[in-house]
């Protein structure tokens, strides 16, 4: 089998990648390797220390911390969330999916935060992102690839979505996205606190996530990747540098895909959760709800029309659930997900294991990239 460091470079030297950082964590045992450049032009060396977008690997962040107040009694997961979002207090919903935005019926019943929890709202991305209902999504949410400069504040963004239709009623589908941003705002409105200040008091600061946060401070910046997409003649285009979007911190904290953190970072969290939400003799959260965030909770239905995952997965927390063996990595219980950033993180629970990859090339679809898929054969032991 190849060493980590050989699987990472091989993706280097083809150019598909100017650098990547892989960690693997069983036990007492941390294999982690930084390879290649945080830039194209090979003039910044990757480190592990390097800092990343890490995109849709903050909504299993964002779902621990929802839980958190779900244990402090702030509000429960069968809670209608319009207590503290008023806003979605009567939402609408498009006759059909492909029904104009202004051919609307009632939500036949409220909006709850198992519904937030389990991406079941109503609002989201669909397999089919033609449909009328989801081009508001991108112009005026600015859902979508992460752009943390172009949101509105989160008042102003819920007063945008009240007035966008769902696509489907509560507890119907499986839509991408949309919930972990609401769900964000509920944080920070039932707390009491801006959710940067959240997750840096109640999860970053116990579990030594010094680098994590939704944005770069200045003295970080030379740690700081830049962001690429594979452009139309297979060269890199840099989307964001260093010193871009990220400098400064945004109006709107993206509980989806806004933060930047490293892959120790991104491991403390992982096996905080593999040792049933405790750090240390500290109970960050309650093995229950470990539990809840890391069993799928759709229907068979629900996972074949979403039409988003690879075959054998489903959806807990924040991150998808691995329900059935259709390849060397998909073992039964692996919860994580990838970012379209280029990041991936998984837990592994039947063997204690935390894999993380982080490259900053954006993905151009749902199917993994190779270095993606090598680097989980590398972790499957192929």
């Amino acid at each position: 089998m190849s060493t980590l460091r050989e699987v990472l470079e091989t993706h280097v030297r083809d150019g598909s990648v100017p650098g990547a950082v892989g960690l693997v964590a069983r036990g007492g045992r941390v294999d982690l390797e930084a390879v290649g450049g945080a830039d194209a032009g090979g003039g910044t060396p990757m480190t592990p220390e390097s800092i990343f977008r890490i995109a849709s690997l903050t909504k299993p962040i964002t779902a621990a911390a929802a839980m958190m107040l779900v244990e402090d009694g702030r509000f429960a997961l069968d809670d209608p969330v319009s207590t503290w979002l008023p806003e979605l207090a009567s939402p609408m919903v498009v006759r059909t999916p492909g029904s104009p935005v202004d051919d609307v019926v009632p939500a036949a019943r409220p909006i709850t935060v198992f519904d937030l929890m389990t991406f079941r709202a109503g609002y989201g991305f669909p397999s089919d992102f033609s449909l009328p209902a989801v081009a508001p999504l991108f112009d005026e949410l600015k859902q979508g690839p992460p752009q943390p400069q172009a949101v509105a504040a989160p008042d102003a963004w819920m007063a945008t979505l009240s007035r966008i239709p769902m696509l489907d009623q509560p507890g119907e589908s499986w839509l991408y996205n949309a919930c972990s941003d609401i769900l964000g705002v509920l944080i920070a409105r039932a707390s009491g606190q801006p959710l940067p200040e959240f997750l840096a008091e109640r999860l970053c600061e116990p579990l030594g996530m010094t680098d994590t946060g939704f944005h770069v401070p200045a003295q970080k910046l030379h740690r700081f990747t830049s962001y690429y997409r594979a452009g139309e003649a297979g060269d890199l285009e840099r989307v964001d540098a260093p010193d871009g979007q990220w400098s400064s911190m945004p109006q709107f904290p993206s509980a989806a895909g806004g933060l930047v953190s490293t892959a120790a970072d991104w491991c403390a969290f992982g096996r905080m959760l593999l040792a049933g939400g405790t750090v240390g003799d500290r109970a960050l959260l309650t093995p229950e709800s470990v539990r809840q965030m890391t069993t799928d909770h759709l229907t068979p239905g629900q996972r074949e029309a979403s039409g988003l995952f690879t075959e054998g997965q489903g959806w807990g927390f924040g991150g998808s659930v691995d329900v059935e063996r259709t390849a060397p990595w998909n073992v039964p219980g692996r919860y994580g997900w990838v970012g379209g950033t280029g990041t991936a993180a998984h837990i592994i629970p039947a063997t204690g294991t935390v894999a993380i990859m982080l490259t900053q090339v954006e993905l151009a679809g749902p199917k993994p990239p190779r270095v993606m898929r090598d680097f989980w054969r590398h972790v499957a032991g192929e």
